[in-house]
């Protein structure tokens, strides 16, 4: 997937309807077709989906981040909740379309340094199976690959007469780079972001039609 391609038209509708609870001054990228495709290859569709994504932060994140008064926030329809000892957070964010390997999320999550105010929004994600990354939209506009699925655990396909949904589990996600741990370090005023630190495990969830 390339991630700096512009998003097909019809997610330009989904974009424009959860990307409206965001901050003033972070801005959806304008609607546009899918890239074209080379000479002798088929251009692929987007067609709707439902299901979802979720993740939940590993062992020690989330108290790593709450001492750096690091918090995580779901922006609607996406959620974010925690468990009473917080000891970790689970985000869940709705799937509604999808073009290849690549899954359209609504709303999204946002990380926030109460502390200084500072945040990184993480809006419309775009879960790619086959790149393996997690493809945001953060201030201004900015598509970026902030994070990597390091690995997907399984795999597994449901058959209905006129449905199939795909199941993909044990997904361990790390921020993608280290220009991206120091775009989040930097952005948030802290240093706690690293590529080599597994933050979160994920499964996707995909129905569409057959």
């Amino acid at each position: 997937m390339n991630l700096r391609r512009r998003r097909p038209a019809i997610w330009a509708l989904v974009i424009a309807a959860t990307t409206a609870t965001l901050v003033a001054g972070t801005a959806a990228p304008s609607s546009a077709s899918t890239a074209a495709a080379g000479p002798g290859s088929a251009q692929r569709t987007t067609a709707a989906a439902t299901g979802s994504f979720a993740f939940r932060t590993a062992n020690g994140i989330l108290p790593t981040w709450e001492s750096s008064d690091v918090r995580i926030t779901g922006v609607s329809p996406g959620s974010a909740i925690s468990n009473f000892a917080n000891t970790y957070a689970e985000v869940t964010l709705p799937i509604v379309a999808v073009n290849g390997s690549a899954h359209f999320a609504a709303g999204g999550f946002r990380l926030t340094n109460v502390d200084t105010g500072d945040f990184v929004n993480c809006a419309t994600p775009v879960v790619d199976t086959k790149a393996k990354v997690l493809d945001c939209v953060t201030q201004g506009g900015i598509n970026r690959g902030v994070f990597i699925i390091r690995s997907i655990a399984t795999k597994s396909n449901i058959y209905g007469a006129f449905t199939r949904t795909t199941i993909y589990r044990g997904m361990t996600l790390r921020v993608a780079n280290t220009l991206m741990a120091d775009f989040l370090n930097d952005a948030l005023d802290v240093n706690i972001f690293s590529p080599s630190v597994t933050f979160a495990t994920g499964e996707l969830t995909v129905n569409t039609r057959r």
